[in-house]
């Protein structure tokens, strides 16, 4: 588990939900954009809940290592899905082009 730091508050969250958060937040601050995400975190009673985070330029994000915090909170889609819109915004695609063919191009 690793408590993310943001904010002024610590929030506890899982390894993978952690560093997919701050993978997206860095590759987002680099594009100078920033994005509302949602993440699980565990409360101090042991409860789940969710919260937001800004990330994006301007974002100051720490995160660290809580050593014996309890079982691992995961969330594969949510990891999968952040690692997505990462290389997205690392490597963007264009939509393909259509073309119609009975269009005329002058090549020069």
């Amino acid at each position: 588990m690793q408590t993310i730091i943001y904010g002024g508050d610590a929030y506890l969250t899982g390894d993978d939900i952690a560093d997919a958060l701050l993978s997206y937040g860095r590759a987002l601050g680099e594009e100078e954009r920033a994005e509302l995400v949602e993440i699980p975190v565990q409360e101090p009673d042991g409860s789940v809940v969710t919260a937001k985070f800004l990330i994006g330029p301007a974002s100051q994000i720490v995160a660290k290592q809580v050593p014996g915090s309890g079982p691992e909170l995961e969330a594969p889609e949510l990891v999968d899905r952040l690692r997505t819109l990462t290389r997205g915004v690392e490597s963007p695609t264009g939509a393909p082009v259509e073309m119609r063919d009975d269009t005329a191009y002058d090549l020069g």
